[in-house]
């Protein structure tokens, strides 16, 4: 892959949804890795609206990745006792509670804009795209790349087609990408020993590297390349929040957690009041809860609450430091 599309570093910025804007995967295209565009929480007409945003800054490939959605029935009893539990937080941010929760298909409009706009790669999270839509993206010559948490999902996303897989350890930040039950927690280093040698596509590797040592030691066992995610998080070219960048600096070992509290699917982040007090609560599947606390953490940012923000980060989130994207990559790239 990297050769192909001539990446001169071993790394990708991982896609980040929610997260992730134009210039910083400009930066990271131009730092000599892939870029990803994060389009999970964007509609078809935004995702095109992004990619084109890109082009005009980079002529590098860069990737897209797109959430793939399961078909979703609605309990309106689950939704209602979600919205019950999130009522006290709604009271206290005195705002009114979402009342109604409506989730549209946009996901073959996403697809469409990254066929039309001929993007070089597209990944893909919470499942493998259906054959059809794998068929045309690759008459369209689109790159594609899937994500595993096991090494039964890897062995799924090579047998689909897809031409390379992203191994998510449990020690990654923000969404699983789970999409076979039970849940699984498998560490990076554990996930990779399993999956080398028993697929034949490319393997990334995922999850927690924020070390030169980690990502050597990726390389050397086998992946052709890392992703990183949390360390670009506090970069210069990162537009989030204060709140959100002070938290992932100030952050200690040990104090991350699993919670579906957000949005309705596992995802690792900064345990705050908000993941401790839904921890044992009824939680709307995705994207329906994150629907419901759009508004709750839209409201936590204005008022300076972090305790309701939803911080993803990974394990070792503690070790990120301010920097250009730039220094981030030769720091973590410096052993090769």
């Amino acid at each position: 892959m990297l050769q192909q599309f001539q990446i001169t570093k071993p790394m990708i910025q991982a896609p980040m949804a929610g997260v992730t804007t134009p210039q910083l995967v400009i930066a990271s295209c131009e730092a000599g890795i892939l870029g990803s565009i994060g389009a999970g929480y964007l509609n078809g007409d935004d995702t095109r609206a992004f990619i084109q945003a890109v082009k005009k800054g980079t002529d590098k490939p860069f990737a897209v990745n797109l959430f793939v959605q399961a078909d979703l029935t609605i309990d309106v009893k689950v939704l209602q006792e979600a919205r019950v539990a999130l009522q006290p937080i709604y009271d206290e941010l005195n705002i009114p509670p979402v009342q109604t929760v409506i989730s549209t298909d946009v996901y073959s409009d996403q697809l469409q804009a990254v066929i039309d706009e001929q993007v070089a790669i597209c990944s893909f999270t919470f499942g493998i795209p259906a054959v059809d839509d794998i068929k045309r993206l690759k008459e369209a010559g689109i790159y594609t790349i899937g994500t595993a948490t096991t090494l039964q999902e890897a062995q799924a996303v090579e047998a689909a087609g897809l031409d390379a897989v992203v191994l998510q350890g449990s020690e990654a930040g923000g969404h699983r990408g789970t999409f076979t039950e039970p849940l699984q927690l498998i560490s990076t280093e554990e996930l990779l020993t399993q999956v080398i040698g028993q697929v034949t596509i490319p393997v990334i590797v995922a999850g927690g590297i924020a070390t030169a040592a980690q990502v050597k030691n990726a390389l050397t066992q086998g992946a052709e390349a890392v992703q990183v995610g949390t360390a670009f998080l506090v970069a210069a070219e990162t537009e989030i929040s204060p709140l959100y960048k002070q938290a992932v600096l100030q952050s200690e070992n040990g104090t991350t957690t699993l919670t579906k509290a957000f949005t309705g699917k596992y995802a690792r982040g900064l345990k705050n009041d908000f993941t401790e007090r839904l921890k044992d609560a009824v939680v709307a599947p995705y994207p329906l809860q994150h629907h419901l606390t759009l508004a709750i953490r839209k409201e936590s940012t204005a008022q300076g609450r972090p305790e309701f923000l939803s911080l993803w980060m990974g394990e070792n989130g503690h070790l990120a430091k301010e920097a250009t994207v730039e220094q981030i990559v030769e720091e973590l790239l410096q052993d090769l």
